[in-house]
């Protein structure tokens, strides 16, 4: 029993990186109906620059709750630049242009910057540094909670209680709903669409970043191919919950990392990586708007 709870731990703080990725995905696309592909390199970015915070001397040399935090901000507010330089020169100019443009195009920036982070960076991997202090929280026989855990939870379900309450309770994502619902409308009742859209961007990419440190705290390796299957997973999580839902990108996340933590803790380690891809052929055939998507009819 202690067993089955340390993997069901393990798949939740997995999972719950995910979701932080999968917000990304369907923020994006519940606003454009767009794929943004280059979304998980926007994560593998964020993670350098958490790591060249971290060694820099905006964050103290001592593992802690105060590096862990200048770091975390440092990471969020350049990929949330990234995500806004993307959105401004990439994806705004095709705007209106038919979705398959779109779609080569966000492929495209992914290649860019996967390679252009192998040329700046270098291709081998490297350490991500030590943030916060490891051990054991709490232990009862073979069941252990990492310290590392607890930070991970706390993070990333902190954040997706703030980005609910953004979305909900503020102007601002009141105006995001509205340009979801209806660009034009939305427009006609004076809502900046443009500036929408790039927060929207903007609070994507930093969701990611946030996934990035607490991945680079969980797994402290740094190398610039790491979003790909980060990457991808999240994107079979948001369309397992329902793409377009918050709700649902954060319920697929966290039963893809608990699937996943299960398949690796009773032997299956191999096929961790195709579980996701079976997932998603799955619930494309038996439900392809997600288990809290919901049918709609598209205009031809």
């Amino acid at each position: 029993m202690n067993t089955l709870l340390q993997l069901l731990l393990d798949g939740l703080s997995l999972g719950a990186i995910y979701a932080l990725i999968a917000l990304g995905y369907t923020l994006v696309y519940g606003i454009l109906r767009l794929i943004n592909f280059a979304h998980g390199d926007i994560f593998m970015v964020a993670a350098y620059a958490a790591l060249f915070s971290a060694l820099s001397s905006l964050a103290p040399a001592d593992p802690g709750a105060t590096r862990f935090a200048v770091t975390l901000l440092a990471s969020m507010a350049a990929a949330a630049l990234l995500g806004l330089a993307i959105e401004r020169f990439c994806y705004r100019p095709l705007r209106g242009q038919p979705r398959i443009n779109l779609l080569i195009t966000a492929v495209g920036v992914s290649l860019l910057l996967e390679n252009l982070s192998q040329v700046l960076f270098g291709a081998n991997p490297r350490v991500f540094p030590e943030l916060l202090q490891g051990g054991v929280a709490f232990e009862n026989g073979q069941l252990k909670v990492g310290q590392i855990d607890v930070w991970v939870l706390l993070t990333a379900f902190g954040l997706m209680l703030a980005l609910e309450a953004f979305v909900h309770r503020t102007r601002a994502g009141r105006a995001m709903r509205a340009v979801a619902h209806s660009h034009e409308t939305a427009a006609l009742v004076g809502v900046p669409v443009d500036k929408v859209i790039a927060l929207t961007f903007a609070v994507g990419s930093a969701l990611a970043a946030a996934a990035a440190v607490l991945y680079g705290v969980k797994y402290p390796q740094v190398s610039p191919f790491m979003g790909v299957m980060p990457g991808l997973k999240a994107f079979v999580a948001a369309v397992l919950g329902g793409i377009g839902n918050l709700r649902g990108a954060v319920l697929g996340a966290l039963l893809l990392g608990l699937a996943e933590s299960l398949v690796i803790g009773y032997g299956g380690a191999t096929w961790k990586d195709a579980l996701a891809f079976l997932i998603l052929i799955l619930i494309l055939v038996l439900r392809p708007a997600g288990l809290l998507g919901k049918y709609e009819a598209e205009k031809v």
